[in-house]
């Protein structure tokens, strides 16, 4: 349940995010502690974790500021939710999933091997999980309602949903983003392998960044150290998560009609560490 926000009025909650209407016509973004995986929100949440994805959000938000603007108005929040909230515009939100891939992994690899391409865009033969690409591709993907896929689409779906000129811009936009961020992160021992962006539209029609960006919902971040091409990589996210719903130890069949069992505390504890380790190794501060 979203919680009650004074001065705020509820509009939507997503898997991680309740999203409230303010008197001043902006909107309030929460970030909570849920955590989902394979389309299912799980319990418990992880502690602190709306926190660090909205310290880090906003972090990256200034990296990136004179490549896009930004949707935060302001850090000053009604008590409840301070630390995991912020202040943005209202903007006319495009009805794409703007997906950069830099590595070939997850379901763009499932596709590669199916097809030799990824959304479109031919690749060579003889890449495997973990290839680095030739070049950074946009992979764009549909929006999803809660509980279903994103669907990976060309980029001639997404030209035909807001047209030529606009997916032009905003494929400029994803992988100009992506490129500035793989090099922050490289610098700190991190390879970003994809990440997903949203972009909305102000009356004006400047093209704005929205949502979240750059954290471990929203990326894949892998320990440079560790990287080795052909096999799953470590991560920085909630691995651990999928890992134990997907092995015996959790009993879930995950191709059944039952939904996930509760995570149990070292799994919990575990993932926390590796939001907290990602964001202190991304942005040399302490959390």
């Amino acid at each position: 349940m979203p919680l009650d926000v004074p001065g705020a009025t509820h509009l939507h909650s997503g898997k991680v995010r309740d999203l409230y209407s303010l008197e001043t016509g902006e909107l309030l973004m929460v970030a909570s502690d849920r955590i989902s995986a394979y389309d299912f929100g799980l319990s418990p949440g992880i502690p602190d974790k709306g926190e660090i994805l909205t310290r880090m959000s906003l972090w990256w938000f200034e990296q990136l500021k004179d490549i896009v603007p930004h949707h935060v108005v302001s850090t000053q929040v009604p008590e409840r939710v301070r630390g995991r909230a912020l202040v943005v515009e209202r903007l006319d939100m495009f009805p794409v999933e703007c997906v950069v891939r830099g590595y070939l992994t997850g379901s763009g690899l499932a596709d590669y091997e199916a097809t030799g391409e990824v959304c479109g865009v031919p690749l060579p033969d003889g890449l495997v999980d973990g290839s680095r690409l030739p070049e950074p591709i946009f992979t764009p993907a549909t929006k999803a309602e809660a509980g279903e896929h994103d669907e990976n689409v060309s980029f001639e779906h997404v030209a035909r949903t807001v047209g030529v000129e606009i997916a032009e811009r905003l494929r400029e936009l994803t992988l100009a983003v992506y490129s500035r961020a793989e090099r922050i992160a490289r610098a700190r021992g991190i390879i970003l392998a994809d990440t997903k962006l949203e972009f909305g539209a102000r009356p004006d029609g400047t093209i704005v960044l929205g949502d979240e960006v750059l954290t471990p919902d929203s990326s894949r971040f892998w320990p440079a150290d560790e990287y080795h091409p052909g096999r799953p990589q470590a991560s920085f996210d909630k691995q651990f998560v999928r890992d134990w719903l997907t092995s015996p130890a959790s009993g879930w069949d995950r191709h059944g009609d039952d939904p996930p069992p509760s995570l149990p505390a070292d799994v919990v504890d575990r993932t926390r560490e590796r939001y907290v380790q990602a964001y202190e190794q991304l942005t040399g501060e302490r959390f």
